[in-house]
This record gives C-alpha cells, sequence and structure tokens, in this order.
C-alpha cells in the first residue's frame, strides 16, 4: 500500500533526494566511496557545499552581502547563537508559539528581551498584529511558521531594526523579500533534508558588534570564514540538502513550490470548512499552509481514534496532532504531492458519510 506521509518533522522528502542520496551512501561521485566516509575536506564534498550555498542564494535571490552557512545543532542553537552575535543591549519578540517562547527564554540570558505581542492567551491560535517594532533594540525576532499551533506569517515586515526570522517549518515555500531580513535560519528537517543540519543566513554587516566575547564555535565568523568547514559538517543531510535544491530549481523555484502548495493547502481547508464532523483550530487569516491543524467537532470527539484507525487503513499516516494540542495536524511539505491531500480529503469524506 502507498504511504502518503504527513508527518511535522523530520518528514517527506522528494523521491528525487531519496534517491540521489541512496546512490551517493553506495558510491559518492565516482569515487567508489560512500558520502558517509569520504573527507569532507576532499575536492568532491567541498563541491557539494559550494553548490548548496550557490543554489540557496539563487532560489533565494539572497544579495552578494549575505552568507549562507551549514551548521548543527538544529534551530535549537540558533535560540542562543543568535543573541550571543548580535544582542547587546535588548532585543524585540513576538511569541506565536513553542518554539518562539524557546527562543524568547535563550535570548534573555544575553540581554533584556521585550516580547511585543504574544497570542498564549488563546494557545496560540492566532498571529497577534496589534504591535509596533521599536527602533531602539538591536533586531526584532519572529517565528514565520508555527508548526504545532498551525499558524504562519507570510508577509516581510517592515522594520527600523535588523529583521531575524526562524523559517525552519516554511522556508522555500514562500517568496519573500531577503533585504528585509538580517538573519534567518532553519532547521532542515521540513523542506530540506534529514534532520542534522540547520542553515543560516546571515547579513555580514550585523556581525562584530557586541562586546562579549564569543565562544569560537558560536560565531558566526568563524563559520564564514571557514566556509562551514571549521569543523566536522553533517555531510549526509547537506548532500541531501543539495538534491532538494536542485529538484526545487527543476520544478521551477521558490515561486512554482508556493503555488502548489497554495492549491494544497485551499484543497484541505476546503474540505474541513465545508465538514460537518471537523473544525479548524487557528483563525482563518493566520493558517498555515504547511501544518494544517483540525479537530473533531464536539458531537463527534468520540470518533477521534477511529478516524485515525480509518485513515491509518488507507495509507494515511503521521496525522496525529502535537501532544500538547490533541487532534490532527496534516504537514503539506514541498515534497508532499497534492495526490496524497485528495487521498487524505477522500478519507475524511467518506469517514463522515458513514457516521
Amino acid at each position: 500500500m502507498k504511504k502518503h506521509n504527513f508527518y511535522a518533522g523530520p518528514s517527506i522528502l522528494s523521491p528525487y533526494t531519496i534517491q540521489k542520496t541512496a546512490d551517493a551512501v553506495l558510491n559518492f561521485a565516482d569515487t567508489g566511496l560512500s558520502v558517509l566516509e569520504v573527507s569532507h575536506r576532499s575536492k568532491e564534498f567541498q563541491a557539494v557545499v559550494d553548490e548548496a550555498q550557490a543554489l540557496t542564494k539563487e532560489l533565494l535571490q539572497l544579495p552578494d552581502d549575505y552568507h549562507v552557512l551549514f551548521l548543527g545543532g538544529g534551530a535549537s542553537l540558533q535560540f542562543c547563537m543568535v543573541p550571543f552575535n548580535i544582542l547587546e543591549t535588548k532585543a524585540a519578540y513576538i511569541n506565536t508559539g513553542t518554539w518562539a517562547t524557546n527562543a524568547i527564554k535563550e535570548a534573555r540570558i544575553f540581554g533584556e528581551v521585550e516580547v511585543l505581542a504574544s497570542s498564549e492567551d488563546t494557545k496560540f491560535n492566532y498571529i497577534p498584529k496589534d504591535f509596533t517594532i521599536p527602533s531602539d533594540v538591536d533586531y526584532f525576532h519572529f517565528t514565520s511558521n508555527n508548526t504545532i499551533y498551525g499558524t504562519e506569517i507570510r508577509h516581510d515586515f517592515d522594520s527600523p531594526v535588523p529583521v531575524v526570522c526562524d523559517m525552519s517549518s516554511d522556508i522555500f515555500s514562500r517568496v519573500f523579500d531577503p533585504t528585509k531580513y538580517g538573519i534567518i535560519y532553519a532547521g532542515a528537517q521540513k523542506n530540506l533534508a534529514p534532520s542534522g543540519v540547520t542553515i543560516v543566513i546571515v547579513k555580514e554587516s550585523l556581525l562584530g558588534h557586541v562586546s562579549r566575547p564569543i565562544p569560537t564555535m558560536l560565531d558566526y565568523r568563524t563559520h564564514i570564514k571557514k566556509g562551514s568547514m571549521f569543523n566536522t559538517p553533517p555531510v549526509l543531510p547537506i548532500f541531501s540538502a543539495l538534491q532538494t535544491l536542485r529538484y526545487y530549481k527543476e520544478q521551477g523555484g521558490v515561486k512554482a513550490m508556493e503555488k502548489i502548495d497554495m492549491e494544497k493547502a485551499a484543497m484541505l481547508y476546503d474540505a474541513i470548512d465545508s465538514s460537518k464532523m471537523f473544525v479548524g483550530t487557528v483563525a482563518e487569516e493566520d493558517r498555515s499552509i504547511m501544518n494544517v491543524c483540525f479537530v473533531m467537532k464536539p458531537d463527534y470527539a468520540e470518533l477521534e481514534k477511529d478516524f485515525m484507525e480509518f485513515a491509518t487503513s488507507k495509507g494515511i499516516v503521521g496525522i496525529k496532532g502535537h501532544r500538547s494540542v490533541g487532534g490532527f495536524r496534516a504537514s503539506l511539505y514541498n515534497a508532499l504531492p497534492i495526490e496524497s491531500v485528495k487521498v487524505l480529503v477522500d478519507a475524511m469524506k467518506e469517514f463522515e458519510a458513514k457516521h
């Protein structure tokens, strides 16, 4: 039975990426060696890093003064690495979910943090909008997509200070103006590669202004100078990331990915909104196109387990909601084919018809 993978992360990868990575595990670049065992200092692997950086710049249309880094530690390490490098006195954050909460906690170790707005009062089911970015802070930070709660910010802020964004779960799914950002970071395990590498995009002029000493490994300048090769990088995820970037270019780039992502999300949200059994959990204007969260209406709440079993029988996996929220969550990342969304929608309609 074909599987339809809606896991939130680690999540679905394109068959292109999986096949190319599998081939390289057996024989990387005709070296007769596995990508798992070849030196990261070899010319063959250096070519992988160089092309991955160049393709990232091309796909996101990054200006020349932005650096692309491939680092370990996940996006969670960036929660402290960002303020370590650029927070001198005060930073501004908005709190839209679990990961934003964690980022705020880490930043407070390094300086004052002003939380401009929060949607915690209603369990993060909307994006707060009534706030002004102050001009007396070192930077403004937001999380663009909230995987757990299913909300997303799909616009760029006009900010008087540098903007930092955690794009872990929607990078390469929407067109944005990179000049509006100072730092962008994203864990790879959503729209790029297996977990283990984090892509970090840094504007050079932001660095070198804090008075504190920065440990070598946590200093962005270290990794810029060494081309992400200061220490042994996570070679397999970087190789997989390159394959995904090549795939995106073949498909027509970020604009093309955004178009199909919008179609997939619209299909599923239409099914939810027209259902007598299911209901969405977030404000309509703030719905994520990456993570669609929904629950059973109160009259059908006792059927949640039955629907999960029914969906599984159709080859649908990964739709159980996060443990802190419950219900269902369908993640519609770039690699998920629209056919899988159709299977889920048909399953929802069939189950509803039976009950």
